[in-house]
């Protein structure tokens, strides 16, 4: 399996391990869909964003590898609890587990 890594404009590289997936969050909303721009204080983070790199998979109790089922570029939902926030360079990022992903689009 090949490995991914999110690269940040410093060529700095984050590479999950194991079942960890890193998202890149989706940007936050700064005007409502009636037109009423929303100030930093009332924005709420988004739940969703971009994988742009996957570990290398689960381990069974045999000591088998199972692959993650989300792939770099996949659109998903996850837990807003769940993330681990991580800054490299100018550019935020999320680590979790493939469980706490909900959903993809």
């Amino acid at each position: 399996m090949a490995k991914t890594a999110a690269k940040s404009k410093s060529a700095v590289q984050l590479i999950p391990l194991g079942d960890r997936v890193v998202v890149k969050r989706a940007e936050t909303e700064e005007q409502t869909a009636g037109g009423i721009f929303l100030p930093d204080s009332a924005q709420n983070k988004p739940q969703r964003g971009e994988v742009v790199a996957v570990g290398d998979g689960h381990v069974r109790d045999d000591g088998t590898k199972v692959p993650l089922t989300v792939k770099e570029g996949d659109r998903v939902l996850f837990n807003s609890y769940a993330p681990e926030e991580i800054k490299l360079g100018d550019e935020e990022y999320l680590l979790m587990r493939e469980s706490d992903i909900l959903a993809t689009f």
